[in-house]
């Protein structure tokens, strides 16, 4: 018997705080009505102090494994997507997840793939999924990413903000619920264009290092928003195309919530209606890894997302990394 790959239940995080454009104001040269006008964000949210990577993944998670209806025992791996980890070498953000969360002896490991993190995550659960090497599977996008701007760049601040998502992918014979398709791919070339320039073994950690502010994420943006919306677009059409399907097939259109100018770019070309296109650029910002899950339980807590439908997820980030993943709701 054939099994398949389902996503079972989403679950998400966003911390208390929350950060405005007005906020944003008072601390660099910017405005409320240009943010919005460039961006669609109103406002994002930022850990606490004493709130790490790690915790906005397991108060994610907590909720995605209560939703799957099973046990921690059940769980077999887990795995976290992430640019902001705990710790930048070890232990791995998703050891110390399973940790908090009291699972024990199971693969856990990250992956680095900036905002395609989450359908990266996907495409590798449906891998181990469905070659019947592990039954459930704990996958978390989580970013403390607050932790990594820099608040005197007003290019970047205005766009990040914090939060985790987390789903479980089982096993299913019903491809009614199955995670249908995936594309995933990146291009280095221009991973110069969005970049966190020092910190790691070519630029390690010292004082001329912060004093260049080498530690904060830095972008291109007029460049990475061209590449960003004819990459995006691409991959739509062709994992569509693959699979026989067109945009009226597709009950959710769940983009990567980087910038509302790309996501509705992205709409208009291939044919989106709005009623279909999920968004919460405006309240959450880009929280990268974390974007594509949170943005699916924003709409499946509002009651939009119901078990069966079909979604298209599409996503573009830093490296550069980009995916679209056709996806049935398999919760019940």
């Amino acid at each position: 018997m054939r099994v398949y790959a389902s996503l079972k239940s989403i679950g998400s995080y966003a911390p208390e705080k929350i950060l405005s454009n007005k906020d944003l104001e008072k601390m660099v040269q910017t405005s409320d009505e240009w943010i919005q006008k460039r961006t669609g964000i109103l406002e994002r949210r930022i850990a606490s102090k004493d709130e790490s990577t790690s915790d906005l993944g397991v108060r994610a998670a907590k909720i995605a494994i209560k939703r799957a209806g099973i046990k921690l025992e059940e769980i077999d791996g887990v795995i976290c997507a992430t640019l902001s980890p705990d710790y930048m070498t070890m232990p791995s953000t998703a050891s110390v997840i399973s940790h908090k969360l009291g699972i024990k002896n199971v693969m856990a490991f990250d992956i680095s793939a900036a905002c395609s993190g989450f359908v990266y995550l996907l495409n590798l659960s449906k891998a181990l999924i469905e070659s019947k090497m592990y039954k459930n599977l704990l996958i978390i996008g989580a970013e403390k990413i607050s932790s990594f701007v820099d608040y005197e760049d007003r290019a970047t601040c205005i766009l990040f903000g914090d939060g985790g998502g987390a789903a479980i992918v089982s096993q299913t014979t019903d491809p009614n619920k199955a995670i249908l398709d995936i594309n995933v791919s990146a291009d280095g070339e221009y991973g110069d264009l969005l970049i966190t320039p020092g910190g790691g073994s070519k630029d390690p950690c010292s004082l001329n290092l912060i004093e260049r502010r080498g530690q904060f994420i830095k972008m291109s943006g007029n460049e990475v928003f061209k590449i960003a919306v004819k990459t995006l677009t691409n991959d739509v059409i062709e994992i569509l195309e693959k699979n026989n399907l067109s945009a009226k097939d597709i009950d959710h259109f769940i983009p990567h919530q980087a910038n509302y100018r790309i996501i509705e770019a992205v709409r208009m070309k291939l044919g989106f209606e709005e009623s279909k296109t999920v968004l919460t650029i405006h309240k959450y910002g880009n929280t990268s890894a974390a974007s594509i899950p949170m943005a699916i339980d924003d709409a499946y807590s509002s009651g939009r997302i119901k078990k069966g439908d079909l979604m298209l997820l599409d996503t573009f980030g830093g490296g550069f990394t980009w995916g679209s993943a056709l996806v049935r709701f398999g919760g019940d």
